[in-house]
């Protein structure tokens, strides 16, 4: 792995990051500019929305990995899910609290500091608030960039911290480690084109709620055949997670919704309860590259992860 290097510079107030060798990072305006190899590759949006959240992602080719709407309006792109917004961390039942949607008294989760951006790491401390702004938890979360060639890398670790009390994450298919891909990645609608694959070997719709240490999704964009998988680290709690993986576009890992992706098991199977104080700490890899998985290498790529895993 080629993991890049950066130094951090402090001018008139905003952070700004210059390059000692290929990540810059640029704050300013509610938001971090992510570039590598002086090519943007995203931007954090961190300030004055609902969630922090990734936008756009750049892939390989300089080619945009991420649906456009509502962030921009643009034409035969799906108008639905209005809080599908890049890349992004979120739960749709946190003591009872939707901080998933944008529906009604949904709850929010707020930017509260950043706790460093050095090297190819930009880290983070949020807040869990409810829709009248009462605290139900925090997490710290430390995202990682890098590149393998034209394979851009991001690596989000996120820990759950029962700050303010005992919190449980409920069991529903709303969440958690997300992203929203271009139409045409898709399985099913307008202009559809793409595949699923997990490692478990379920395809398509099949893949939907079923357990696997990875999932890769995989279309045409742009010219292109691109996809992009995500890694489910083998430390995270109820490894390997299993998938909110729709055919539309949505792809995400969630580890909570199990009576929700399996009605024989219990209600609330898939809870995860912290006691004050108690922390729960989960690692993604997002793999952004070229053709199929076996043109991507990512079942190779996977095992890299696992052995770096093991190494921390």
């Amino acid at each position: 792995m080629n993991f890049l290097r950066a130094m951090v510079l402090l001018v008139g107030g905003v952070t700004a990051v210059a390059a000692a060798d290929e990540v810059v990072f640029t704050d300013a305006g509610g938001k971090v500019r992510v570039e590598i190899g002086g090519k943007l590759f995203t931007e954090y949006h961190y300030q004055d929305v609902a969630r922090p959240y990734f936008y756009p992602i750049m892939g390989p080719g300089e080619v945009g990995l991420t649906r456009n709407w509502p962030l921009q309006q643009t034409t035969n792109e799906p108008t639905d899910h209005i809080h599908h917004k890049g890349l992004w961390y979120a739960h749709g039942s946190v003591n009872g609290v939707d901080c998933w949607s944008e529906q009604k008294a949904f709850g929010r989760t707020v930017h509260e500091k950043f706790l460093g951006m050095s090297g190819s790491a930009l880290r983070e401390r949020c807040n869990w608030v409810d829709h009248d702004g009462k605290l139900l938890c925090s997490d710290e979360r430390t995202i990682r960039f890098h590149a393998d060639g034209d394979v851009r890398m991001l690596d989000f670790e996120i820990t759950l911290i029962a700050s303010q009390g005992p919190v449980t994450f409920g069991d529903t298919k709303e969440g958690s480690m997300a992203i929203r891909l271009p139409a045409t990645m898709s399985v099913k609608g307008k202009g559809a084109q793409g595949h699923i694959l997990s490692s478990a070997g379920e395809r398509d719709v099949a893949a939907w709620g079923k357990p696997a240490g990875w999932v890769d999704y995989v279309g045409p964009v742009g010219g292109k055949v691109l996809g992009v998988a995500i890694f489910d680290a083998p430390q995270n709690p109820r490894h390997p997670t299993t998938w909110h993986v729709r055919d539309y576009g949505l792809f995400a890992a969630n580890p909570f919704g199990l009576h929700d992706f399996d009605k024989n098991k219990p209600k609330g199977a898939g809870d995860l309860k912290l006691a004050a104080g108690e922390r729960a700490t989960f690692r993604y890899r997002f793999v952004f590259h070229t053709g199929d998985e076996k043109a991507g290498r990512v079942a190779e790529r996977y095992q890299e992860f696992v052995a770096g895993q093991s190494a921390q």
